[in-house]
């Protein structure tokens, strides 16, 4: 019989949140290694780590009265957190969708104009570029939406509109690299090493 698997660090994050905003109590650490285990599956060594992430991260509020450190988050503020992250990753987001029309003419004028290979150069450099910030404003946005069910509408529509970005920009680089293979007779192999194109690299499901 296979061992049953352990939890991941997100899961185990996102059920320790679960605790706090279900019991709405205020915790020491070491009340919490005693029930985590028994509450969440949680691991009692696995405790401290966890809780010192959401910590970090703002999610966990602490205060040292005494000798003695406290840990509390409650719902409401924690929703609000996440709701102005998600507000600064959408603006984040228009900024990037602007760039990413400019950048498209250009590819455009690129495409049909003068053959500049320092054009051609930056623009490749810019592709890639704007493609890796829409795939982590992607990633942060899922990270937030998973963490709190109160905007999972709205950031699933925000996930929808950064995969889509994700895959335009994959399918410009694409074509781009079509081009090039036949302007200049390039090999495929040759273009991804010269702008730095991973091999995997390919369209998000």
């Amino acid at each position: 019989m296979s061992r049953k698997k352990g939890l991941s660090l997100d899961e185990k994050r996102e059920r320790m949140l679960e605790l706090f905003y279900e019991r709405k109590e205020v915790y020491q650490l070491k009340e919490l290694e005693k029930i985590c285990p028994k509450v969440k599956g949680i691991t009692s060594m696995s405790v401290k780590d966890v809780l010192q992430s959401l910590v970090d991260d703002n999610m966990v509020d602490s205060d040292r009265i005494g000798t003695s450190n406290y840990f509390w988050a409650f719902p409401s503020k924690a929703s609000n957190i996440r709701k102005r992250k998600i507000d600064d990753l959408e603006e984040q987001l228009k900024e990037s969708e602007k760039k990413r029309v400019a950048t498209e003419k250009k590819i455009k004028q690129a495409s049909v104009g003068r053959e500049d290979s320092d054009s051609r150069t930056e623009l490749l450099k810019q592709l890639a570029e704007k493609e890796s910030l829409n795939a982590k404003l992607q990633a942060d946005l899922d990270k937030y939406r998973e963490c709190d069910p109160e905007v999972l509408e709205e950031v699933k529509t925000q996930t929808v509109m950064a995969k889509e970005a994700v895959n335009r920009w994959t399918d410009n680089i694409f074509s781009i690299k079509s081009w090039c293979k036949k302007k200049f007779y390039m090999e495929e192999k040759v273009i991804d090493k010269q702008f730095g194109i991973p091999e995997d690299f390919d369209y998000i499901d």
